[in-house]
């Protein structure tokens, strides 16, 4: 499978992971997660992909200035339940990077290493997404406007003829292209511009 070249040049985001490193996964606990591994997980690249990865890397930068963010020492709140709009596949890709999951996640070893219960849906009252960190309970919230990245105006009406099955190869190759054009904008034109990734510290 051959991603687009655009994926290898978003940097990783690097994090330490307690329990990889307890049962041997990782000497160090240290792990990277590369955006192909958010597609992977989702099984295809998109606006709603990229904004997750954006938001996570937002608020790692933030919520760990100084030092190496640890997984599975986050919780994270949305506004929504999963099943409304994108908010599931946002919460998958947060859940990828920081270990942070529903009550379905795993219940640690003698206390420690829990990632079950710090993924809170339909909490109300979010702008975005939410990410605190449980050890000095310092929060953060990162809301995607992806409006300033515009799609290119032939993308509309090459989807259309892709989605009814009127389009010929080389019309559906150039929608794909298109549509992860806005995607490379994104990640690496408006990875930090502030229109885009809104960060709002709370604590």
């Amino acid at each position: 499978m051959a991603f687009p070249e655009f994926f290898a040049e978003v940097a990783p985001l690097r994090l330490h992971d307690g329990l990889s490193e307890v049962l041997g996964a990782s000497d160090d606990g240290m792990v990277e997660y590369h955006y192909a591994d958010a597609v992977r997980l989702a099984g295809h690249s998109c606006p709603t992909v990229a904004g997750g990865w954006l938001s996570t890397r937002a608020a790692l930068r933030h919520l760990y200035p100084d030092s190496v963010p640890e997984r599975g020492g986050i919780s994270v709140y949305f506004n929504d339940p999963p099943d409304a709009g994108v908010t599931g596949v946002i919460g998958q890709v947060v859940t990828l990077i920081t270990g942070a999951a529903a009550d379905n996640g795993f219940h640690g070893l003698a206390g420690r290493h829990v990632r079950a219960h710090l993924m809170h849906y339909a909490e109300g009252n979010v702008a975005g997404v939410r990410f605190k960190r449980n050890d000095t309970g310092a929060e953060v919230e990162v809301d995607i406007d992806a409006s300033s990245v515009p799609p290119d105006p032939m993308m509309r009406p090459l989807m259309q003829l892709t989605l009814t099955g009127q389009a010929d190869p080389a019309q559906r190759r150039e929608f794909g292209r298109l549509w992860q054009d806005r995607v490379r904008r994104m990640l690496l034109v408006h990875a930090d511009d502030p229109a885009v990734v809104q960060v709002h510290e709370l604590a």
